[in-house]
């Protein structure tokens, strides 16, 4: 069944542009296809898509509960530009009490499984919420962010998920990615300006030095060349 969807998926966006693959796969799987944001500049871009075009794709987003506060503006000024609703996921309320009363909140410093423990609440099991009942989740994974992300396909079946995610930008460029930000007046996150090339919690992100890979700052503290909350993970 998985090969199917995805060569049904290959087939339908096969030479065509993201807003072209994306209005197609509206269509064909309305109701039944979500997009999820974190308001970085490819998501921002993939918004932009779907927004101006009317696209029947519902727009989600995992709100952590420490997210940078320039994080919670731009998600403010998408929905002042568009004038359309994104659905937020929150962790489980009495789930962080608990780790944080037996932990502390800091507790992800300390060693790598308390870190995927958190990302575990905060997003991955909020994840799983917003995509039970779907079929496709698109995405803002491009290839070049990491050296682990080249192993994707713009196409893929989510075997934890049991359902196909779909990369719409998986082949543009960081200065392609600027450009169509700029010319269409798309509203992002000023922390890109000041050396953060992806962004994610407060507390588990950091400007990137020049010369260092691009998810340098996610998760600094940890010697690993895969550096992967669990949303996206193989």
């Amino acid at each position: 069944m998985s090969a199917d969807k995805i060569n049904k998926i290959k087939a339908l966006v096969a030479g065509r542009s993201s807003e072209e693959a994306l209005s197609i796969l509206g269509r064909e799987f309305s109701g039944r296809i979500v997009f999820s944001t974190s308001f970085g500049l490819e998501d921002q871009a993939i918004t932009h898509i779907i927004f101006s075009h009317d696209l029947p794709i519902k727009i989600f987003t995992l709100d952590t509960g420490r997210l940078f506060p320039e994080t919670y503006s731009v998600w403010n000024s998408t929905r002042e530009k568009y004038g359309k609703k994104i659905e937020s996921y929150s962790p489980n309320a009495e789930t962080v009490q608990k780790m944080i009363s037996a932990k502390g909140p800091n507790s992800f410093y300390e060693s790598v499984d308390n870190r995927l423990e958190c990302c575990y609440i905060r997003k991955v099991e909020p994840l799983q919420r917003a995509l039970k009942g779907n079929e496709v989740w698109v995405t803002g994974i491009r290839k070049e962010q990491s050296s682990d992300r080249n192993n994707f396909s713009s196409v893929e079946w989510d075997e934890k998920n049991n359902m196909v995610k779909y990369h719409p930008i998986f082949d543009w460029n960081i200065e392609q990615l600027k450009i169509y930000i700029k010319d269409n007046n798309v509203p992002y996150n000023t922390l890109h300006d000041k050396g953060f090339p992806s962004i994610g919690c407060q507390p588990c992100t950091r400007a990137v030095k020049e010369g260092e890979d691009i998810r340098a700052g996610r998760w600094w503290w940890e010697d690993t060349n895969k550096k992967e909350c669990g949303l996206h993970a193989k």
